[in-house]
């Protein structure tokens, strides 16, 4: 075991601060592709690492030893180290599974009934409409994808503003929102350092539907009018829709906002040193991992072989 174990481990805690500042200094469609790269290699890197430990540990045994046709039990620094880190991490790897099987579970669940209810509803296109006294929208995923909105949401907002609404949603369907959105979910179980990460992702999902909607209606305070009046009227309302479907009345609404109301001016520089940041400690995570899982696996192969020695 080698202490490179613990750089996959380590490193998504600085995650969260560098995603943050990725996402004020970068446009959202850039943010949203550097986030849920940078997520999914750090939660990849930390599955790697505590599968090596677990796996370490269980090759210390003789009978888990032979199963694997060691000629003997691998050999390792220090059981006094090894076993309890095994332990750990055969722990934390059993809590990820079961938390993530419950989340897959519960949203399958949810989005077969979302599609359901779709599907038992006429379309005009796309879009479905749902008899409901609590207002929501969102873009439902699958084949075929649709804008679902409730009778209370439209009596929320005028025809303009219904519009934008509908571009809003249409643009997370036409991007593929559910998908970055899914691996960050997915990310979020792997590490509770990247459950910071998540919210991240899915701000940069809405603010970049949020500037595709501004530019399909050519007018971004009335774009920003209407999420605004979409997130209040839905803010106390149940909904049944999957978290992986995006919706414009989700995440902190008032930055978003803020973001569509903000004088236009000259475009400031890109910086992107916090991207890079982000991008190194996902990059260095990976790196770790892949250098200890190759030189637990070259240990494996010397055990293997020392039979014929």
């Amino acid at each position: 075991m080698s202490a490179l174990l613990l750089v996959p481990l380590l490193l998504p805690f600085a995650a969260p601060p560098s995603a943050r500042h990725a996402l004020a200094r970068l446009d959202p469609v850039t943010a949203l592709w550097v986030l849920t790269a940078s997520a999914l290699l750090l939660a990849g890197a930390c599955v790697a690492a505590l599968g090596a430990l677990v796996l370490t540990g269980l090759l210390t045994f003789p009978p888990f030893a032979a199963l694997g046709e060691l000629v003997h039990p691998l050999r390792t620094p220090s059981d006094l180290v090894v076993l309890p880190a095994a332990a750990l991490a055969t722990g934390a790897l059993t809590v990820c599974a079961w938390t993530l099987g419950r989340s897959a579970l519960r949203q399958a669940r949810t989005f077969r009934a979302a599609r359901s209810q779709a599907e038992s509803r006429p379309a005009a296109g796309d879009l479905c409409v749902i008899d409901s006294p609590h207002p929501d929208a969102y873009a439902l995923p699958g084949r075929p994808q649709r804008i679902v909105v409730t009778t209370a949401m439209l009596r929320s907002l005028g025809p303009a503003e219904r519009e934008a609404l509908f571009a809003h949603e249409r643009a997370h369907n036409r991007a593929g929102h559910h998908y970055f959105l899914a691996a960050a979910e997915l990310a979020a179980h792997c590490h509770p350092a990247l459950r910071g990460l998540r919210a991240d992702i899915r701000l940069a999902a809405e603010r970049a539907a949020d500037e595709a909607a501004a530019g399909a209606v050519g007018d971004r305070r009335l774009t920003a009018r209407a999420i605004a009046r979409a997130a209040l009227a839905g803010h106390a309302s149940p909904s049944a829709r999957p978290d992986f479907a995006a919706a414009a009345a989700a995440g902190p609404v008032p930055r978003r906002v803020a973001a569509l109301l903000a004088p236009a001016g000259r475009p400031a520089p890109v910086r992107r040193g916090a991207a890079l940041l982000l991008a190194v400690c996902a990059l260095l995570s990976a790196g770790a991992a892949t250098t200890d899982v190759l030189a637990f696996h070259h240990d494996v192969e010397v055990a293997q072989g020392e039979e014929s020695r």
